[in-house]
Parts: structure tokens; sequence; C-alpha cells
């Protein structure tokens, strides 16, 4: 496979060379969700659920300002559905979409229900044929994983209602804080570049802006825990040694933890000048229709 990368007159960074969508899909199915691995374990710790919630609560906390009748959800790529219980759980009717059941069915099986396994976009191809219309659709860590980021953009405008918000979240790489990190000496590898997972890469800057050039207006934009920044001591630096791995997440989790014990609105201004600043290690933009033709 060419791994080499090139810039989308957006600005996201995408692989030149993608493998097939049947390749693609396959890979997704079989790979996720039926080991652990990477993010996904097949057992978290009582901090690491909380800080699931947390974040969960943050980005609802978001959609009850921006889009306060909202009451049904498609959640694309949803994962072990820990958003399709947490909105559930506030009166929510939901639906998911994914590859495989296994991540439902391990973590959060009373979801079962409003999960369709099968191809993700074939599956989206229907909704639309179907003329179905959700108040939010929900991808997180979905966009930078699929062949035509753009195409899946601009095919999400007819989903959501009039007033309906998509929650984008994609990880926040080619930062200035990754480059710095780079420039410095403190690494010396693109670590962020992992293919062929991840197909395309987004930042603050080119986030919002492939929103605004696929029909959506980015009203809100939060960072989270910069993680990155342990990269920058000698006793933190868990891409020169990966055994810090685990110390960092945990780190990260409980501060997170922490920092959401103060007020809402003051915590989701400190992630918002943190997603203005693009040093969260993700970002999650909050999309609604384009106000101009």
């Amino acid at each position: 496979m060419d791994t080499r990368l090139t810039q989308h007159p957006l600005g996201f960074w995408t692989l030149a060379d993608k493998p097939g969508a049947e390749e693609l899909s396959d890979y997704y199915a079989n790979k996720y969700y039926q080991q652990a691995c990477g993010s996904y374990e097949l057992q978290y710790s009582d901090e690491e659920r909380a800080y699931f919630r947390t974040k969960l609560a943050q980005r609802h906390a978001v959609l009850q300002r921006i889009a306060p009748h909202g009451h049904t959800m498609l959640d694309v790529g949803c994962g072990e559905g820990f958003a399709l219980a947490y909105f559930r759980e506030q009166g929510w009717t939901v639906k998911g979409f994914d590859f495989s059941a296994a991540g439902v069915e391990s973590q959060n099986p009373a979801c079962r229900d409003a999960l369709v396994a099968g191809d993700v976009f074939a599956l989206l191809d229907a909704e639309i044929a179907a003329g179905r219309k959700y108040d939010v659709v929900w991808l997180q860590n979905v966009l930078e994983h699929v062949l035509d980021p753009v195409a899946l953009l601009v095919s999400l405008n007819s989903l959501l209602s009039q007033e309906g918000v998509a929650v984008i979240t994609v990880p926040n790489d080619f930062s200035a804080l990754q480059r710095e990190a780079l420039s410095q000496g403190h690494i010396d590898q693109e670590f962020w570049v992992a293919l062929p997972d991840h197909l395309s890469y987004f930042d603050h800057v080119s986030l919002p802006a492939t929103a605004k050039g696929t029909g959506w207006d980015c009203v809100e934009l939060l960072g989270d825990f910069p993680i990155d920044w342990f990269l920058f001591h000698s006793g933190s630096n868990y891409v020169r040694d990966r055994t810090l791995g685990k110390a960092a997440h945990r780190a990260r989790v409980q501060l997170e933890n922490l920092i959401d014990r103060q007020p809402t609105d003051a915590v989701l201004d400190f992630w918002a000048a943190a997603g203005r600043l693009g040093i969260g290690r993700d970002l999650t933009c909050f999309l609604k229709h384009s106000a101009e033709p």
C-alpha cells in the first residue's frame, strides 16, 4: 500500500492511495471489539467509565444549549454503545450503526436492540432513501476512518432535522503541539499516523473548514485533555517509552474527571478554549445546516 499522505483542498491530510470499500468493510468488521486492543478494552475501571460519562455529559450540555428540543439520535459507528446508553438514559430515542455487534454486546448489552450491525455506509444510504430524520447524528472517531470524509459529511445533511446537529469527534492530528514535539526532538516519528486505520487527519483549522465546505456551520468546537503535553517531559514521554502509555492515560482520566467537578459553564469554556487553540488530543465539532445558500 502506498503510504503517502496528501493535503486535501479543504486542508486535512489524507492517504493518497486508499484501500477498496470491500476491503475496508471486512477489516473493520473483523478487527474492532473482537479482542482487547488499543482504546477498546474488554474491561474498564470505574474511573474510566466515569470519564466516558463525563465526556458524554459535556457534549449533551452543549446540545441542550444549541438544540434544546432534540430527542432522537443516530450514532454512526456506535462502537461499544456508551453514547447509546447515555442518551437513552436521558429519555432520547436512539439508534446505532456499526460493522460489528461485539462492542455493544460486551459493554452495553441493554442497547443491543438499538443497534443495527452491518455495512455502515449501506445502512446510511438506506436511512437517507427512507427519508428518516434525526435531531442528532453522532460520529465519534469515525470520520478519520472513512474512504471519503467529504462525501460522508455531505450525505449527513439529508439525515438531520431542520434544527438538527451533527456531532463529529476526531483525533487532533498534525497539530501544532505534535509538530512542535517533533521539531524539538521529543519524538522522532509522526506517531499519530496510523495506517490503514486512519485514512484522513484533521486539526482545529481543517475540521471546521471541511464542515464549511460540505454544507455545515461549526457552531461549537471542543478540545479535550492535551495528553501530548506529556511528550515534552522525558519521564512521561509515552512515544519514546511505550511502557508509560497506561500511566499517561490514567492521568488524563483522573484530570478530566477532576475538571468536570467544576461548574458546567466553566468546564465547557475551558474545553472550548482548548478547541480554539487546537491543543486537545481529540476535537469535537457541533455542526448545523449552513445558513448560507
